[in-house]
């Protein structure tokens, strides 16, 4: 695209090794150097957002390879080369710090935080104490809750209300960075919007009417959801997927279960599910997919974030006993 373009000079690139490297990305075309609005988006919740608002004018990449857990994101400098021949950047500052460093020590003109653009909130620790508990019962866990404390949420996409304020501000990044199709990303925003909204008409129609509103889940992405539906997460472990659970936390959550009539166990396809599985091996209960949707790959259940989406609904309405 002519409307920015950050070339790395020739003698530089040698000096980086970068000289004859092209793009590293999920769909292995390069970034710079296309007629198109040249667009590296962090993982797949930032990328389907540039492909749904930029359309035929933009060229998307991802910085995370589909299956790819993206918290452990280490960038390449091949990558590093991809972000300086990008038109834009789009990322969630909070979720990948690979990410966050690299797109800070790049010239890109336009760098696109979707942390920035709605309010991430705090959703405290995974634990909650309960009638009759003490301090005793959480000595174990609680070094790990007053880290979690103080950790914003950046698990927005799984809310279509904050999604779609983020593809708003998206859209007007997008209409400014390249206002030759300026109009084209204003509709391209808007019909985004509308699909958002009714999504979000689908989940508060689908989980108003539920026998309980507790659901166990892998690890603590879907706050921003239950909060937006009146639901309670309870995660096994905390906002990073790769942590383990106390064992004082999973004898708490076999007990919630039987006092909430939790029937089912969450986990999800990027990791491992081992512990949700004993889990629900050692409490009786149920397993199935409650997709975080931050990689779409052959075993999500759905090719894109809408179909993803619906098929997580219907999940929690299976395991919440919707009526």
């Amino acid at each position: 695209m002519n409307v920015r373009r950050r070339l790395i000079p020739a003698a530089a690139a040698a000096s980086l090794g970068l000289g004859s490297l092209t793009a590293c990305s999920s769909d292995s075309a390069a970034t710079g150097n296309t007629e198109k609005f040249d667009v590296v988006a962090s993982f797949y919740p930032m990328a389907f957002l540039a492909e749904q608002i930029g359309g035929d004018h933009a060229n998307v990449t991802s910085l995370t390879e589909p299956g790819q857990e993206p918290h452990d994101l280490e960038i390449s400098t091949q990558q590093r080369a991809q972000l300086e021949e990008a038109d834009a950047a789009l990322f969630l500052k909070g979720l990948q710090p690979a990410v966050d460093e690299a797109v800070s020590q790049t010239g890109i003109k336009t760098k696109i935080d979707a942390a920035g653009l709605t309010t991430l909130e705090d959703h405290g620790s995974t634990e909650h104490e309960h009638e009759g508990e003490g301090e005793e019962g959480h000595a174990e866990e609680k070094g790990h809750a007053e880290e979690e404390e103080h950790a914003r949420d950046p698990h927005i996409w799984l809310d279509p209300v904050k999604y779609a304020e983020v593809a708003e501000g998206v859209g007007k990044a997008f209409e400014k960075a390249d206002p030759d199709h300026a109009a084209d990303y204003k509709k391209n925003t808007a019909a985004l919007v509308k699909k958002l909204n009714g999504l979000n008409g689908e989940f508060e129609n689908g989980l108003k009417d539920t026998k309980t509103k507790v659901f166990f889940t892998n690890h603590a992405a879907f706050g921003y959801l239950a909060e937006r539906y009146g639901l309670t997460q309870e995660a096994i472990s905390g906002l990073d997927p790769e942590s383990e659970p106390s064992g004082a936390r999973v004898r708490e959550l076999q007990q919630e279960a039987k006092a909430d009539g939790v029937t089912t166990v969450f986990y999800e396809t990027l990791v491992s599910d081992k512990t949700a599985k004993t889990l629900a091996k050692d409490a009786k209960l149920k397993t199935d997919v409650l997709d975080p949707l931050e990689g779409i790959t052959d075993k999500s259940r759905g090719d894109d974030y809408f179909q993803v989406m619906e098929a997580n609904l219907k999940a929690l309405q299976a395991a919440l006993g919707a009526k």
